[in-house]
């Protein structure tokens, strides 16, 4: 049985989930989620015999939440993980990662490279460091059509539309990210007097396939409790984040990797498929791509089955003496 519990990691106190023992695998989530959004890996990993902990990140659920979107680059995003490693007495982790968490957790094997032992990431490919600033890309593609990394860039004005309807931005993003949805409907209105919830499609009735009114009514009753802000400051800190790394975004990954997405996930359209052949070479630690035919962004969520044995298979692979 999960059990879940706060940790001090440094400057933060950190809530996690934990379940199982063995050769640990932290997992970390994106926006907006929280830890249960690895609610359907934390059983079947720890009953494949290993200790899951998915905790939520800084700015989610039941981790502080610094108001500073400076509190959120890279250096602090960083010390959480190696901090919560210390505070378990772990040594090292296999790291798995989902949205903004895999955009975290491709920086790992460069910046704590002696923490991580492999990494199993979701949906977001890693890409090569970009030559513009990300608040000058964001603020050029807002000139042609609504863009949220855009729109959540100035204080305030993101926080208050979500905050204010935590619900219908819950179902609308869940469900246009998702494998049915039509998230890039956004990109056929304006940034000019529009707010996210103007932009996104309509979401059907719950309950949906992948998603109970239940699993919804606790994404729900938390940010209702928290706020978005939290969440938001990640997307502000991203300039920080592209100045820290610099000298490192671009080195190679030589850790063994797995890297997941579901097929139909918006944000491969968005970046492009030649973004998993640049990954190839980014990542020569590569050792498989499981594409889900279609899941969406939430994959994790959409296909548990198929997640989660693409999961073992590489976890059991690492544990195989090499022949």
């Amino acid at each position: 049985m999960s059990t879940s519990r706060t940790v001090s990691v440094g400057d933060i106190a950190m809530r996690i989930t934990e379940h199982g023992d063995g050769d640990p695998v932290v997992l970390c989530h994106g926006f907006p989620g929280l830890g249960y959004s690895w609610r359907h890996q934390m059983s079947a990993l720890a009953e494949a015999g290993y200790r899951v902990i998915a905790p939520d990140m800084r700015g989610y659920g039941g981790t502080d939440a610094p108001p500073d979107a400076a509190a959120y680059d890279r250096t602090h995003t960083v010390a959480d993980l190696v901090g919560l490693l210390d505070a378990l007495d772990i040594e090292q982790a296999v790291f798995g990662g989902h949205d903004f968490g895999a955009h975290l957790t491709w920086d790992l094997p460069s910046l704590a490279p002696d923490r991580v032992r492999a990494l199993i990431q979701l949906s977001v490919p890693r890409l090569p460091r970009s030559p513009f600033r990300p608040s000058a890309g964001f603020a050029r593609m807002a000139e042609k059509h609504f863009i949220h990394f855009h729109y959540f860039q100035e204080p305030g004005v993101a926080d208050g539309e979500l905050d204010a309807r935590p619900a219908e931005f819950l179902a609308k993003i869940f469900h246009a990210l998702g494998g049915d949805g039509n998230y890039l409907a956004c990109w056929q209105h304006p940034s000019q007097g529009n707010g996210y919830l103007d932009v996104l499609p309509e979401a059907p009735d719950l309950p949906w396939s992948w998603l109970s009114t239940d699993e919804f009514d606790h994404y729900v009753d938390e940010f209702t409790r928290t706020g978005f802000t939290g969440g938001l400051n990640w997307y502000r800190a991203e300039d920080l984040v592209w100045e820290q790394t610099e000298h490192t975004r671009d080195l190679p990954i030589a850790v063994p990797t797995a890297f997941i997405a579901g097929a139909a996930d918006p944000v491969l359209t968005m970046m492009g498929r030649t973004a998993l052949d640049a990954m190839a070479e980014l990542v020569p630690g590569l050792q498989s791509t499981t594409l889900v035919p279609g899941a969406g962004h939430f994959v994790q969520m959409e296909a548990p089955d198929r997640v989660n044995d693409a999961m073992i298979d590489f976890l059991r692979a690492l544990d195989s003496p090499t022949p």
